[in-house]
């Protein structure tokens, strides 16, 4: 089931409801799983959950309709249209020396560490295993303090086993793994995309609600190709940028360089 989010009390009475509610559900079709169902809930149960007026609702839905998102069917009701789907994400390469450099500067606070679930949209990457380890970390500019981003890493359990939360507080996980654990990698794989600020992300980067963030996914590979980490890395809109290079045929050898902003972790 396609799950909303914001819940109605973390709507922002600054800004126009009806955009909210409409950029809200867009970031909900636009990740919702497949197999997720393609008719939504009625008009008065959507407005009834953000909190908001019948006519709020009714105009963030026709904002999502002229988008071509949905569709309305009178007495039938508001569907997704089956080929509302994410865009081609943009994916990046590089080494992981520039991976790990890009985090220099910053200072690391471990939130938390423990077992979680595997979450739907993640399981691809853990075939078989139904529950990993989470390492949750805030990272603040070195200089001002100011949080720049929040990461959440998802881990084998036996790999996790052998990380040292003091290491986690100095050095990105990319750099744990390779240097502390051991794990020989293979490659890191980068989806990058543009996504609203949900309560926890506002709250921990001190940014409004659904002000723009760049969510990162970073899945690491072992020398077998297995997938040993996967981690989910929430940065702040307003801080970074994602820059791709790409050199012509009469210049270097092509190589495309990620700086000098967000990377794997």
């Amino acid at each position: 089931m396609t799950t909303f989010a914001p819940d109605s009390l973390a709507l922002n009475r600054k800004l126009p409801l009806w955009y909210q509610v409409s950029q809200s559900l867009r970031a909900s079709i636009l990740g919702r799983c497949p197999d997720d169902p393609l008719r939504l809930p009625t008009e008065d149960a959507l407005a009834e959950h953000y909190g908001v007026s019948v006519l709020t609702m009714r105009q963030a839905l026709k904002e999502l309709e002229e988008e071509g998102l949905i569709s309305r069917h009178r007495r039938r009701g508001t569907f997704i249209e089956p080929s509302a789907r994410r865009g081609s994400p943009v994916r990046l390469l590089g080494s992981v020396d520039a991976i790990v450099a890009q985090q220099s500067g910053e200072r690391t606070t471990v939130l938390g560490h423990g077992p979680a679930p595997v979450p739907a949209e993640l399981a691809e990457h853990f075939p078989g295993l139904a529950e990993a380890v989470a390492f949750r970390r805030l990272r603040c500019d070195g200089e001002s303090g100011e949080p720049t981003n929040w990461a959440e890493n998802l881990v084998r359990p036996e790999v996790a086993a052998r990380i040292d939360l003091a290491d986690l507080a100095r050095w990105p996980m990319t750099k744990v793994l390779r240097d502390a654990v051991g794990v020989r990698i293979s490659r890191i794989t980068d989806t990058v995309e543009a996504r609203l600020a949900d309560p926890e992300t506002a709250r921990l980067l001190q940014v409004p609600l659904l002000s723009p963030i760049l969510h990162y996914t970073g899945v690491t590979y072992d020398a077998s190709g297995r997938a040993v980490d996967v981690a989910r890395i929430r940065y702040r809109g307003d801080r970074f940028s994602f820059t791709v290079t790409l050199e012509t045929e009469t210049g270097a050898d092509p190589e495309p360089r990620t700086g000098p902003e967000p990377g794997a972790d």
